[in-house]
């Protein structure tokens, strides 16, 4: 499996978020907390087609739900919109979208060593 299609696999719910956040607006973004299954597309590049990844969201933060290890910085605001990067090593992805209630979608584009981007899907799983 190629680096540039795993570092999407948080995808669609990268986040970072403060534990200082009110209530009403922590009790909005928890919304999105559970177990997403995030599908990766390659639209232009040299990277893998497609595949499919775990993603966990717990307390808005979220974390890749497989071996490897990645740098995450992003969040997804109350209102589900996602702006994020993902980092490995010398690859980078920037990935921005929105979550809707079980949903989300949005696109991806890597810098770095291989240049490639594409779009996400995200279904929440529980």
């Amino acid at each position: 499996m190629e680096f540039s299609m795993r570092i999407f696999a948080w995808l669609g719910a990268a986040t970072v978020m403060s534990c200082m956040l009110a209530p009403p607006v922590l009790a909005q973004t928890t919304r999105f907390d559970g177990n997403w299954s995030v599908e990766v597309v390659t639209q232009q590049g040299a990277c893998d087609r497609a595949y499919r990844y775990s993603v966990i969201i717990q307390n808005g933060q979220a974390r890749y739900g497989g071996p490897e290890q990645f740098n995450v910085n992003g969040r997804v605001q109350p209102n589900g919109s996602v702006s994020a990067s993902i980092s490995r090593g010398q690859d980078r992805a920037n990935v921005t979208g929105r979550l809707s209630g079980n949903n989300g979608t949005g696109t991806w584009s890597t810098s770095g060593g291989r240049v490639c981007s594409g779009n996400w899907n995200a279904e929440k799983r529980g």
